[in-house]
């Protein structure tokens, strides 16, 4: 079996935690079982360590995830980086591609596609052991993992079986509807329709062919470089809803979509997360700051406060959801991010009355870690070191930094920086346009650098 961890999109719905560059699946707001906090990326790949299911995983996102993925669990996963997203149809093609022309997989060998994010038990993943014996013993073309529903909601896909179809506990599917409406999804209920999990196996052959269609080869070079030739569709709309050889793996234990506030919050073990002051007048709210400065909560009754460097939200928890069609007009960039060599918090972002801009961060650079050798074409960058050691190149001149200095990078000019210990230092840009799109990487020798 291979395993295809989908990776993507913003969770808009828990803004102003989640964004482009940080998105849900990052966010450490669960309980590791040691006192600490973890993602639910990193739930999801402890419980498949727990499983012995960690060899053959593959990670299909986009490259502003990359540092994430790699800080959180490792650079022992293989990665592969979609071009532009494209929705789920587009990703799992590519992952395909990559383990048919790159992993030198056979057209036989099952694969497997689930989300980064599913909040679980143990045992579900011993349903997708029982989705792989499905697909190997060619009872259908396509096997998904079924849910038993809670409720008639409209968040999610329907798998609704053939009835008298059942062997060994694998189901024959009658249809696949995504998405249906409440009046729809309830009386699908009434046909022992299942909430589709998100995840689903085929073997690898099965894809192939719906790559060849639309790229006119398998090279996971073309897929690539022709990517925008795939249609921006779901897996599910291009795919399910029109095979006719499916069959369904229901899973019984507990699961649930942590997409939202509400849902999010209900699996969380306190109510205040950060620096958060909450008298005992409040009843089912959470709050949730990632501030420096203080929350103070009283009163309030079924709400949630969440306070990033993007944005503060409080909303009642049943009408959190609304956020997400505010989106396009509270986002403007990430303020927060987080690296393979540290973090950056933006401080200040001004423009002035002859168009100038300056953007004004406060970067840590990890101990041993270094930001790239790098040019700048429309700003100009002043550095001032406020807390431990590292080496500053400009232009090819090593410098040794410590708190109090300061560095001032013109436009075209090269840099680059490496960490001795943590490293903290103030970066103002001034210029137009501000874009972390302004930078041009070359390659630096740090092991022949000798400070000056």
């Amino acid at each position: 079996m291979h395993l295809v961890i989908l990776s993507g999109g913003s969770g808009a719905r828990l803004w102003p935690l989640s964004n482009n560059a940080r998105s849900k699946q990052f966010l450490p707001l669960l309980e590791d079982g040691k006192g600490g906090y973890e993602s639910m990326l990193q739930r999801v790949y402890r419980q498949l360590s727990a499983a012995s299911l960690t060899e053959n995983v593959l990670i299909t996102t986009t490259s502003s995830q990359r540092d994430n993925i790699i800080n959180q669990i490792g650079d022992k996963v293989d990665i592969v980086f979609e071009p532009e997203r494209r929705k789920t149809f587009g990703a799992v093609a590519l992952a395909s591609s990559y383990l048919y022309d790159r992993r030198g997989c056979t057209e036989d060998e099952v694969v497997v596609v689930m989300p980064c994010d599913a909040y679980t038990q143990d045992s579900y993943y011993d349903t997708l052991g029982k989705m792989v014996q499905a697909v190997g013993s060619d009872i259908s073309d396509l096997v998904l993992m079924g849910i038993p529903p809670t409720y008639a909601s409209n968040k999610f896909g329907y798998i609704i079986p053939e009835k008298g179809q059942d062997r060994g506990g694998i189901q024959k599917v009658r249809k696949f509807v995504e998405k249906p409406s409440a009046d729809k999804a309830l009386e699908f209920l009434t046909e022992g329709a299942y909430w589709n999990g998100g995840v689903f196996a085929f073997k690898l052959g099965y894809i192939l062919k719906y790559i060849k269609k639309y790229i006119g080869s398998v090279d996971y070079d073309a897929v690539v470089s022709r990517y925008d030739r795939f249609p921006q569709i779901s897996f599910d709309h291009e795919i399910t809803e029109k095979e006719k050889s499916v069959s369904l793996v229901p899973f019984n234990g507990e699961w649930k979509d942590l997409g939202n506030w509400n849902t999010l919050t209900s699996r969380l073990k306190t109510n205040a997360i950060g620096n958060v002051v909450m008298t005992e007048d409040n009843s089912n709210t959470h709050v949730l700051n990632e501030l420096g400065i203080p929350v103070f909560v009283d009163g309030l009754q079924d709400v949630v406060v969440a306070a990033s460097y993007d944005g503060i939200l409080v909303a009642s928890k049943d009408r959190s959801d609304n956020v997400n069609g505010y989106i396009d007009s509270l986002v403007t960039r990430p303020m927060f991010e987080e690296r393979r060599w540290g973090t950056y918090r933006v401080l200040d972002d001004t423009t002035y009355a002859d168009g100038t801009r300056s953007l004004t961060k406060s970067i840590v650079v990890k101990a041993g870690s270094s930001i790239s050798y790098q040019i700048h074409r429309h700003r100009s960058e002043i550095w001032t070191f406020v807390d431990g050691e590292g080496l500053f190149v400009l232009d090819g001149e090593v410098t040794k930094v410590r708190p109090g200095m300061v560095a001032n990078i013109a436009k075209g000019q090269s840099h680059a920086v490496k960490a001795i210990t943590d490293l903290t230092f103030i970066e103002v840009q001034a210029g137009n346009p501000l874009v972390e799109e302004d930078i041009e990487r070359f390659d630096f020798d740090w092991d022949s650098v000798s400070a000056g």
